[in-house]
């Protein structure tokens, strides 16, 4: 059996910002509230002509780059998102053209904001059978317009991103790949955090709209008290798994959903906060971009390096969940 490890990140951030003050002018809030609840300072917007491929395409461009590849290259596509450019076709496909890939497969993958880590999984998946040796995962999300902007506990956590990882079949000796990966989901907690209306069920009508069934839904405080469970579960998972102690961890990447969710996770397994990586206060909750994004910041600014051993975790709408323990 292959392994697979990482050859090249790379994120992109919308160039419009939403502050904490732009945010008190259109709901009942204010800065110091929002950052002693969730540590956000500040979110990236993507602009009223771009979609979710479009950030998806810059963020891909460059962890291609990173890695010293071309989209000629990439065997395949896989593509971490709930805020797709439509329902059909899948933004893999759409994102695999505007690319300019071969006629390679290309998919969608719905986990909410733990859908890269369900794609690196996948991706690792694909690599080790010995199907692909050249992956592109990528985590992006437009997740604003699906935001109301009256509701003050969602508004105040969400914003737009886009990060790509690319996965490349391993050397046999070669140490840094992915150890291993660990997903789970609990459908029962799915009435925590959901966006009504647009599928199957109910779907869009004038109706809709003026119920705001069109806008995400969650509940707040069972979300903070599963979000720390879960994603502490599934890094434990990985830590005994590979018969890792937390101390030889060199970074733990979590999803970027709010600084106390993520420090909670951290003391859960008495993990140094000062090597947690947030950026947090930049973004805010990007969903399925976050893990990737503040990755590659962290690669960018020096952090993360060459040989370090690297945990990532997420967990989502679902309730999903997961981690990944990577060789860097």
């Amino acid at each position: 059996m292959f392994r697979s490890k990482v050859t090249g990140t790379g994120s992109y951030l919308p160039e419009k910002v939403l502050t904490n003050f732009d945010l008190e002018k259109l709901v009942e809030t204010n800065d110091e509230w929002i950052r002693e609840r969730t540590g956000i300072e500040r979110r990236h917007i993507a602009a009223d002509d771009q979609a979710t491929t479009d950030l998806a395409a810059i963020a891909a461009r460059k962890a291609l780059a990173a890695a010293g590849k071309t989209p000629q290259d990439i065997d395949l596509i896989i593509f971490a998102t709930v805020t797709g450019d439509q329902v059909m076709p899948s933004s893999a496909c759409v994102l695999q053209h505007k690319l300019g890939c071969r006629p390679i497969a290309a998919f969608d993958l719905s986990a909410a904001c733990s859908g890269f880590v369900y794609g690196l999984s996948v991706g690792d998946q694909f690599i080790k059978s010995g199907m692909y040796k050249t992956v592109l995962v990528i985590g992006a999300e437009i997740i604003h317009r699906f935001v109301n902007y009256k509701d003050r506990e969602t508004c105040i956590l969400f914003g737009d991103a886009a990060g790509a990882f690319i996965l490349e079949r391993a050397d046999a000796n070669d140490p840094n790949v992915i150890l291993s990966t660990h997903l789970r989901a609990e459908g029962s907690l799915g009435d925590l955090f959901l966006l009504p209306a647009g599928g199957s069920k109910i779907p869009l009508s004038q109706e809709v709209l003026d119920q705001g069934l069109h806008f995400v839904k969650m509940k707040g405080r069972e979300i903070f008290k599963n979000a720390v469970r879960t994603m502490s579960a599934v890094c434990t998972e990985a830590l005994e798994h590979n018969q890792v102690t937390s101390d030889q961890v060199s970074w733990l990447v979590p999803h970027q959903a709010n600084w106390r969710i993520m420090e909670a996770v951290a003391n859960h397994f008495d993990f140094p906060k000062e090597k947690v990586v947030s950026i947090v206060h930049e973004m805010g909750n990007t969903s399925a971009a976050t893990v990737p994004v503040a990755f590659d910041t962290a690669v960018q600014d020096g952090r993360i390096q060459r040989g370090q051993l690297i945990l990532l975790t997420a967990f989502g709408a679902g309730l999903t969940a997961g981690s990944c323990l990577i060789r860097y």
